[in-house]
């Protein structure tokens, strides 16, 4: 069984818009640039053509997963700051340390730690899920387990 994708709007028609262009545009090239390399001789040793075909694979694997992606999509927003949701933005402190830092909590898909953007999926996501406002929640990170606190949600 898929699991199920949450994307925001943004997201969904991203990836809506790349599924097109694979479909498209980049299929109709790999085809062309794959006919012109079986005219150059020889296919067993024509490395051009295995360069080709293994492209092939790659974009088809992508339109495959994209496809799936969006056909298990959740559209989330964000839904009211009473309980962190996939689409939150999470201002949380580590026990002991008093800076804050701030998350959006994203599927998968979208996940981007340069962004802080964490997926629903990962060890934090999955134990800040649910959670309140001045709730405090503990995840085992590879270091060892790590306590934070909500400080507020948006």
């Amino acid at each position: 069984m898929e699991e199920k994708e949450y994307l925001t709007k943004e997201k969904f028609k991203a990836l809506g818009d790349e599924l097109e262009y694979l479909k498209k545009v980049k299929r109709k090239e790999v085809a062309e640039q794959l006919e012109y390399t079986k005219s150059l001789g020889d296919l067993s040793e024509n490395a051009e053509y295995h360069e080709v075909r293994d492209m092939q694979g790659v974009v088809e694997d992508r339109i495959q997963k994209v496809e799936s992606i969006l056909k298990n999509a959740t559209i989330v927003s964000s839904h009211g700051n009473e309980a962190v949701v996939v689409g939150s933005v999470v201002t949380v402190a580590k026990n002991g340390d008093k800076d804050h830092k701030i998350y959006t909590i994203v599927g998968g898909e979208e996940s981007d730690l340069s962004s802080n953007k964490i997926s629903v999926h990962s060890p934090f996501g999955e134990a800040v899920m649910s959670k309140k406002k001045g709730d405090s929640f503990t995840y085992n990170a590879p270091s060892g387990p790590i306590t934070y606190k909500i400080i507020e949600i948006k």
